[in-house]
């Protein structure tokens, strides 16, 4: 990246199909839209449109389905967790650092200019895109590195 200008997180973000699930809508209506979307991960948003946190297909299983809950019941906000964001204007590394640091394959990106509304998400393969070979083996072994 050295080579290139600076690229801010907004740079190498996927903005396309950008949609939130609402914090009440159930785990039904978040796996039907993931599967709509062709996604893994979708952002949740509160009823104020501010982002609560990221829901998975695997915590849709792990969370609900292993467990015996009804998908149907389930607020897609009981699963929200840790909240990781990034600026829009934030520099590309420090979005790489935030994923590698809290190990996590999926980054909201929010405008905090336009009212800190999601605009984006950074993912692995906007990574593969954007960064250097050295940049996406070292993105690997930290978010893939297993504690032991």
């Amino acid at each position: 990246m050295a080579t290139r200008k600076k690229l801010l997180a907004r740079d190498i973000m996927s903005a396309k199909g950008v949609q939130c699930v609402g914090e009440h809508e159930s785990l039904l209506d978040a796996s039907r839209m993931m599967r709509d979307l062709k996604v893994g991960c979708l952002p949740i948003c509160g009823d104020d449109q501010r982002l609560k946190g990221v829901i998975t297909d695997r915590d849709i299983v792990v969370q609900c389905v292993a467990e015996g809950r009804d998908v149907s019941e389930v607020q897609a906000g009981e699963l929200a967790g840790a909240l990781h964001w990034v600026d829009a204007e934030a520099d590309a590394n420090e979005a790489l650092e935030t994923m590698e640091r809290h190990q996590i394959k999926r980054l909201p990106v929010i405008d905090v200019k336009n009212d800190h509304r999601l605009c984006g998400m950074i993912t692995e393969a906007d990574l593969a895109k954007n960064l250097t070979d050295e940049q996406i083996a070292e993105f690997a072994s930290r978010v893939y590195a297993t504690a032991g």
